[in-house]
């Protein structure tokens, strides 16, 4: 098979690797699942094995889509040709996502997820190690930002385990980790996710800055006299960003 650096594929080899997040897949019922990025099929192949299960796998490349055919064949039919960031939603009812993600497009990725999110019951997925850090840091974190916020809005998060670079072929220059999305049982209260993601997005675009000069054009300047504006982004908490959207022009 050949690599395509464009698509950000490398293929895990690792089989305790594929076993780790099979199981972390099976402490959860699930009836409907979707691998992103099927690849070589290295979890592919374990994931056709689990029982009662309606699986799919979405690949891009034509050349892996055709390899996949040939070597698993119990993929027929539940193989889709096409890029995951443009497909309709694949199941009509609740599904689970997983996958190694290629590293470019990791973050639009998961915000597929939040997209669906009335539709995603579980996301477990492989992300380069620092996106996965920051998509599970909480509040106070140096590396907690937007993708932090607008993801565990919606998410609970859990960073399961690392993995080396030895695990794939060939070796990215990064490490990997994979984590897994559980949705929250209690949204915290917004006024709707467009002011969430624009209050959110504003103010962590100036996160050196106080929250009352990175977010001033968003509120009442009465209003900005309040305590809560003395911090900076990051010393909030989902559900202060949330709250606050109510407050918003």
């Amino acid at each position: 098979m050949i690599l395509r650096k464009s698509l950000g594929q490398h293929f895990l080899k690792d089989e305790e690797v594929s076993r780790k997040i099979l199981s972390a897949l099976e402490e959860y019922h699930f009836k409907r699942l979707l691998e992103v990025g099927a690849g070589g099929g290295a979890l592919t192949k374990y994931l056709l094995k689990i029982p009662g299960v309606e699986l799919k796998a979405v690949e891009v490349d034509l050349e892996k889509f055709d390899y996949l055919l040939s070597t698993y064949p119990g993929l027929k039919g539940r193989l889709i040709h096409a890029d995951f960031l443009s497909m309709d939603k694949p199941f009509d009812d609740r599904f689970t996502i997983v996958g190694n993600f290629p590293y470019n497009i990791s973050s639009q990725i998961i915000f597929r997820a939040v997209e669906w999110k009335e539709h995603v019951e579980c996301m477990i997925g492989m992300f380069q190690k620092e996106v996965a850090q920051r998509i599970a840091a909480p509040e106070g974190n140096k590396v907690y930002g937007v993708i932090s916020v607008l993801v565990q809005a919606f998410y609970e998060v859990e960073y399961l385990f690392e993995v080396p670079q030895t695990a794939f072929i060939p070796p990215p220059k990064v490490r990997s980790a994979v984590i897994r999305l559980m949705p929250r049982k209690n949204i915290p209260a917004m006024r709707n996710e467009k002011d969430l993601f624009l209050l959110v997005k504003t103010a962590f675009n100036q996160r050196r800055k106080t929250l009352r000069n990175a977010v001033r054009g968003l509120f009442d300047e009465s209003y900005l006299k309040k305590e809560i504006f003395n911090k900076r982004a990051e010393q909030l908490g989902v559900g202060d960003f949330a709250a606050l959207t109510f407050e918003m022009k």
